[in-house]
């Protein structure tokens, strides 16, 4: 879980000073990206941002919180992997930007998590494994993403999400949502009752069931 300092902003939303830490050029099988590090408060563990900077004036955004098991090892028990795939594939061809946030699990971390997918082995859902766990269903914060938009001057974006709570977290910003972008991903056997949660009980946007 990363740490950062939120100071309370004039018009009562939360802002963080947010540092840069190192900047390269990432050629991808998606396209060549711009990849900026930036300070999450734990070593070794930066955000981080893929950009391909294509003139626009709406920038196309996908906020993607860290998931090892589908980004890294190819897991099929949630669509993180692939929805982080399908952004990059949009952006590498027509511009946009990935911020990459360092919460794993919905931001309890990658052992609970796993201990998590044990509890819904037994019949949980994602939702009741979490809070089985002690923790919250989704304990996430965005004021990070808002911090990294604001340092690059982002002001109007489309956000690629499913999620709700992801579009809710810049209202007051000073970051536009001019639109929402749907990431939908097939649904799978291992993941359908993943991705039902997700509909029934968290409200995202999923239009398969």
């Amino acid at each position: 879980m990363y740490i950062c300092t939120h100071i309370p902003a004039a018009s009562g939303t939360l802002q963080m000073e947010i540092n840069q830490l190192a900047v390269t050029q990432l050629p991808t099988i998606h396209g060549t990206f711009k990849m900026v590090a930036f300070d999450s408060g734990v070593a070794d563990f930066p955000h981080f941002v893929l950009w391909n900077e294509l003139p626009a004036e709406i920038t196309n955004v996908r906020v993607h919180s860290e998931c090892v098991t589908g980004d890294v090892f190819g897991s099929v028990r949630c669509d993180c992997g692939e929805q982080l795939d399908a952004a990059l594939s949009v952006f590498g061809a027509s511009g946009g930007m990935v911020i990459y946030l360092r919460q794993e699990g919905r931001g309890i971390g990658i052992v609970n998590k796993m201990k998590a997918y044990n509890l819904q082995d037994e019949g949980m859902d994602t939702i009741d494994a979490n809070l089985a766990l002690g923790f919250h269903a989704d304990s996430r914060d965005y004021t990070p993403a808002i911090a990294i938009l604001k340092h690059f001057n982002v002001l109007k974006i489309n956000l690629f999400t499913n999620n709700p709570e992801k579009v809710k977290a810049f209202e007051g910003s000073g970051i536009e949502v001019v639109d929402r972008k749907p990431v939908e991903i097939a649904v799978r056997l291992e993941n359908e009752a993943y991705l039902k949660a997700k509909k029934f009980r968290m409200g995202h946007f999923l239009d398969r069931f």
